[in-house]
């Protein structure tokens, strides 16, 4: 299937590792020129590499989304290095949890800076941009815990809580722009930060993953590859009547829509 990105310049914030990697990846890969952002300057180059490599079109900007000025300079730095923003993967984050007596009032606001305020910030100064040119995509990166969220599971389910009523204000507000918004609640996938986790623990991976996997229907943990192809989809004319949906990705661990 073309999915008709050749003429398309996408921003994917947490470019660098996971399912950010993978999605730029992916998208460079059906023709779209992509711009990658993260915090690490070392990352950004060895992944604009491997983009390269494969025969796709990169800028590699180094940002922290938390930053309202990071922000409005990874806008501006899409549009001199390819002239415009067609979809933009607000991907930045991490799983912040813990019981609630013992999360601050610091560390809710860090996770709020992150990951609702970046995405925040990031569409209200891309859409001006997609508006001119006839219409947009914005996909944003949130979690099953979003709409179930467990016990000792905040200040992350809070803040993606808040990510999906973005979503769906958003998708209602730009409609008319053709700016189409829509997420994807992420359940388990094969990260870093679980790798890292085993890694600290003595903890062979694979074993990990595979303990990791027994409580989900399709009994195994996800791929970051299985994510960027959805997100793929959705930045694509393969999705140009979805708008203001959530997809679970989640190998069916969800009780909920």
């Amino acid at each position: 299937m073309d999915l008709k990105l050749g003429d398309k310049v996408a921003i994917v914030t947490g470019g660098t590792q996971g399912i950010g990697k993978a999605t730029a990846m992916l998208l460079a890969k059906e023709g779209a020129r992509v711009v990658i952002a993260a915090r690490g300057r070392e990352l950004l180059g060895t992944v604009s590499a491997e983009i390269r490599a494969a025969g796709g079109r990169v800028a590699a900007i180094q940002a922290d989304v938390s930053k309202p000025e990071d922000c409005e300079r990874l806008i501006a730095g899409a549009i001199e290095s390819f002239g415009r923003i067609d979809i933009l993967v607000n991907n930045a984050g991490t799983s912040a949890t813990g019981e609630f007596e013992s999360v601050t009032d610091a560390t809710w606001q860090a996770d709020f800076d992150l990951k609702l305020f970046g995405a925040i910030r990031l569409a209200r100064l891309a859409i001006p941009q997609m508006r001119r040119q006839g219409g947009g995509r914005i996909i944003n990166i949130t979690n099953i815990g979003a709409k179930q969220p467990r016990a000792k599971s905040m200040p992350t389910t809070v803040t993606r809580a808040a990510g999906l009523a973005l979503t769906k204000a958003l998708s209602k507000e730009f409609a008319a722009d053709k700016i189409l918004v829509n997420t994807v609640c992420i359940g388990l996938i094969r990260a870093g930060q679980h790798e890292r986790k085993a890694a600290k623990s003595g903890v062979e991976v694979e074993s990990m993953y595979a303990g990791m996997g027994k409580d989900i229907p399709l009994g195994r943990v996800g791929l970051a590859e299985e994510v960027a192809n959805v997100i793929t989809f959705l930045a694509s004319d393969a999705a140009s009547y979805v708008t203001g949906t959530s997809i679970n990705l989640d190998g069916g661990t969800s009780a909920v829509l």
